[in-house]
């Protein structure tokens, strides 16, 4: 007994000698390197309605998420070039970027030209839209001429128009490949669909995603913590690797929101936390 406690000593001892214990060749073999996504978590604008974007910036910091999906509220439509430099500036100061803008709602050819002037001013390569039937080959067209993309957006059964992301892959499959879908998994479960096995479906066409939770899979569910509503995120973000997702997840958190940052702090540390748990 004796002896096997001195051997002990002396192998404690010899892993100490060379500095911290978990700096030995021992312990850095159960050290294992984190893989990089191709994803990225962002914030979608309307989270933010009741805010000013200063207010807004300040939440984003205290949550550390740096892409933001732009709203009109933030950014008006008829915004001046100085205007518009002096928001991005004060997104760069705040280690955000602004990566696409909408949703813009639609109801003619006019309206989506403008959508895509507004685009190009602003100085980025996507579009979140909701436009018209009718509207979709004149939106590919022009998703053609200018190379900017256009995700049409989802919002469940109480939608005419899209209320999930089949129905807008239906419409879409044949037009130009530029136009794709904003995928509300949220408002897509609440139409009662599989948001996960949807994603590993459209994959292909989904070029930017609302990231939510609902309570229940009925026009009733509402959007809730992340961790705490009937679609499996660990799941989620499975399918997210599997299909190697490479655009933005924008937490669009649409509950208590005139005091969010409770519910977006732990949505983000839910989601990161699934994330590394997984790698």
């Amino acid at each position: 007994m004796t002896s096997r406690r001195a051997f002990v000593k002396k192998g404690i001892a010899g892993l100490v000698t060379g500095g911290v214990l978990s700096q030995s060749a021992f312990a850095r073999d159960f050290v294992f390197e984190k893989k990089a996504d191709t994803f990225k978590l962002a914030m979608a604008g309307f989270s933010f309605v009741n805010f000013k974007l200063d207010e807004s910036l300040e939440m984003m910091k205290k949550t550390d998420v740096h892409y933001l999906c732009i709203k009109d509220f933030h950014l008006p439509y008829k915004s001046t070039a100085e205007e518009i430099a002096a928001f991005h500036e004060k997104l760069k100061q705040a280690g955000v970027t602004g990566y696409a803008v909408g949703p813009i709602y639609t109801k003619t050819p006019q309206d989506i030209d403008n959508a895509f002037d507004y685009a190009k001013s602003v100085g980025v390569k996507l579009i979140v839209g909701i436009p018209n039937h009718e509207d979709l080959k004149y939106v590919s067209d022009k998703v053609k001429e200018t190379g900017i993309r256009y995700a049409i957006h989802n919002h469940g059964p109480e939608d005419k128009l899209y209320p999930n992301a089949t129905s807008i892959h239906n419409l879409i499959k044949d037009l130009d490949p530029g136009l794709g879908i904003c995928f509300d998994m949220g408002h897509n479960r609440r139409d009662n669909q599989d948001s996960v096995a949807d994603l590993g479906k459209y994959s292909k066409r989904i070029f930017d995603i609302h990231l939510k939770n609902v309570t229940a899979a009925t026009k009733e569910g509402k959007t809730c913590e992340l961790g705490r509503g009937i679609i499996d995120i660990p799941a989620f973000v499975k399918m997210l690797r599997k299909v190697k997702y490479d655009g933005c997840c924008s937490l669009e958190y649409e509950k208590d929101m005139k005091d969010p940052l409770a519910g977006i702090a732990e949505s983000v540390g839910y989601f990161k936390g699934v994330c590394d748990a997984g790698n």
